[in-house]
C-alpha cells in the first residue's frame, strides 16, 4: 500500500516536443506520457526534435554513418529500469508520406515513432526479423492498452 501511495504522489514523466511544425503538441505528449506509464517507466524525461528530411539525413549520417532520411532516432542518454530518459528526434517528412499510405492521423505515426525510440530505450531492437517482429508487437500492445489501437500491424 504504501509503495502505491508513492507512485500516486510522484510526478508524471516528462515528455517535451521541439520543432516549428504544425501538430497536435499536447496529444502527442498526453499519450507518450500514457505510453511510458503503462512501461512502468514513470521517472522519464524524453526530449522529442520534429526535424525534416535534411535534418534527420544530417543527423543519420552524423550518428549512424548511413546516408538518406529515416523515420526516427534515438539517443538513450541513461536508462534504467525505472525510467527512459532520452533525446528522440523524429521525422516529419517520412512520417506524412507514410500516413498517405496508412489509415491513422500524422500525429499517431509521430507517437508511433516515438514509441519505437523509448522501447528501443528498454531493451527492444530490431535488428533481425525476430527483433524486428517483437518491437512492433510491443508497439501494438502499448498502443492497444493506451486506447489508441494497433498501429503497426495496421500497416498495409
Amino acid at each position: 500500500m504504501e509503495e502505491s501511495l508513492e507512485q500516486a504522489d510522484q510526478p508524471p514523466p516528462s515528455v517535451t516536443i521541439q520543432g516549428d511544425v504544425d501538430i497536435h503538441h499536447a496529444w502527442i505528449e498526453e499519450h507518450a506520457i500514457a505510453a511510458l506509464i503503462f512501461l512502468r517507466k514513470e521517472d522519464s524525461d524524453v526530449s522529442i526534435a520534429v526535424v525534416d528530411d535534411s535534418a534527420m539525413s544530417e543527423l543519420h549520417i552524423k550518428h549512424s554513418g548511413v546516408e538518406g532520411t529515416t523515420d526516427v532516432l534515438t539517443f538513450d542518454q541513461g536508462s534504467d529500469d525505472k525510467a527512459v530518459r532520452a533525446d528522440i528526434a523524429i521525422c516529419i517528412d517520412v512520417a506524412s508520406r507514410e500516413t498517405e499510405e496508412r489509415n491513422h492521423s500524422l500525429e499517431e505515426e509521430l507517437l508511433l515513432y516515438i514509441v519505437h525510440g523509448i522501447l528501443h530505450c528498454c531493451g527492444f531492437d530490431d535488428k533481425d526479423d525476430e527483433s524486428h517482429a517483437k518491437i512492433h508487437a510491443e508497439e501494438d500492445r502499448v498502443f492497444e492498452a493506451i486506447g489508441i489501437g494497433s498501429l503497426w500491424s495496421s500497416k498495409s
